[in-house]
């Protein structure tokens, strides 16, 4: 007897790399400016607007009027315009839901340029040999891009396979096209693989529970002991780095105050954004391949639910009291976000789902303190910041510090989701004004 699979639709994006001439590159950051001034132009007639007056009919009207008396929007086509709109839009949404903090302006250099392409029927995408692909860019025309993966196009293409949709996005590398792809695929089999803690550290990057450590062998910290802020890097690459940091700042300090900057000095900031695009790649493609990794061997992933943002808080503190071991907590605040914590656990999210496991969060509260063996916080066992040696006389368990915690998160996950650890011990939050006896 054969049981049929059942389908499920599935939405990702694909960015390739654009190989665009010098002709196309300029009108592509024309529209990319058009739609950045078009969106800063929304925002502002959002905050003038009453709120009682404010909606989504106004701002369209005011919209296609600014398309015919702005020669500036008419390189922008209509329907990357209308994108513009909807996506400031559904960023209010988004903050009135609590998902994202208020749309603001965008400015010229920090602003990440794109333009949307809502519509797949304009892009007519190809494939004209094993490396390369052509598409359709509205107002730019046919471009190659890099073909790295099979899309549904041509005779693959269907009602429930294929291309919804793009985006042109600009980085310090060049343009990239980023595809919106819809797929139909079998439901995948519950994963029934074993189950791991992981434990994200700055020393070692993802520790498990079951000892298989992944580790991209990059050290932290120089051996001076400071941050290694470039980690991704060579020494080749760090060197020119600095010399490029170096001479930014010797240019910058000729530029007089509200005066703009000069060409050369933009030259050499789009140096160090190459390097720095260089190195998020690396970091990228290790987390890409470490995560795909843990979500084919294990079914069950338990990780902590961290506040990054509150760890990565400064430690300045105030002139009436001011912080304490302000550069180190710095440096600690740079390597946690070198490592991409949240990133992270976002791939393993999708990545588990995908392979037909599961991913939980647990606590996270003293996990780091608390010995795995024995379930005891004594003070004093986290010697530094990767050796754990259990102070209880009865115990005595060492190891590291990380493997430690990650022992934790998986015994947390295996006693229940309810339990919160607090003085050592894990108890059970109950429901405000819910009698202890009712709780039990």
């Amino acid at each position: 007897m054969t049981t049929e699979r059942v389908l499920e639709k599935r939405q990702f994006g694909h960015r390739a790399r654009l190989a665009l001439t010098p002709a196309q590159t300029r009108l592509v950051d024309d529209q990319a400016h058009a739609a950045r001034a078009m969106w800063n132009q929304l925002h502002d007639l959002w905050q003038m607007t009453p709120k009682c007056q404010r909606s989504l009919t106004r701002m369209d009207q005011t919209l296609r009027q600014a398309r015919k008396e702005i020669d500036l929007y008419a390189v922008l086509p209509a329907q990357a315009a209308q994108a513009v709109l909807k996506t400031y839009v559904q960023a209010w949404k988004n903050c009135w839901d609590g998902r994202a903090e208020e749309p603001t302006f965008k400015a010229r250099i920090r602003a990440v340029m794109s333009v949307d392409i809502p519509q797949a029927r304009d892009l007519h995408i190809k494939r004209v040999h094993r490396r390369w692909g052509m598409v359709n860019i509205p107002k730019i025309g046919r471009v190659r891009f890099r073909w790295t993966k099979d899309l549904p196009v041509g005779k693959n293409a269907d009602r429930e396979n294929r291309i919804t949709g793009a985006r042109l996005v600009k980085d310090a590398l060049g343009w990239h096209i980023a595809f919106r792809v819809q797929t139909l695929e079998p439901r995948p089999e519950p994963h029934t693989g074993p189950e791991v803690g992981i434990d994200a550290g700055v020393n070692l990057p993802l520790a498990l529970s079951d000892g298989n450590h992944q580790d991209h062998g990059r050290p932290p910290r120089l051996p001076d002991g400071t941050a290694d802020r470039d980690k991704w890097l060579n020494p080749d690459e760090k060197a020119k780095l600095l010399r490029l940091e170096q001479r930014a700042a010797h240019r910058k300090s000729f530029r007089k105050p509200k005066e703009r900057s000069s060409n050369r000095l933009h030259a050499t900031y789009d140096q160090i954004k190459q390097l720095r695009a260089r190195a998020t790649r690396r970091a990228l493609d290790w987390q890409h391949k470490t995560t795909t990794a843990l979500a084919r061997q294990y079914g069950t992933v338990v990780v902590e639910a961290l506040t990054i943002t509150n760890m990565t808080k400064s430690a300045q503190g105030t002139v009436e009291e001011p912080g304490r071991n302000v550069a180190q907590k710095s440096g600690l605040n740079r390597s946690i976000s070198q490592e991409a914590w949240g990133r992270t656990v976002t791939m393993l999210t999708y990545k588990t789902a995908r392979q037909g496991g599961t991913l939980h969060k647990v606590p996270a509260p003293n996990t780091s303190r608390r010995c795995s063996a024995c379930g005891f916080i004594t003070p004093g066992s986290r010697e530094d910041q990767a050796t754990f040696v259990c102070k209880n006389p009865d115990c005595g368990w060492e190891g590291n510090a990380d493997h430690n915690a990650a022992r934790n998160v998986l015994h947390l996950y295996r006693m229940g989701h309810g339990l919160i650890p607090a003085a050592g011990r894990a108890v059970v939050r109950r429901t405000r004004g819910v009698k202890p006896a009712t709780a039990r």
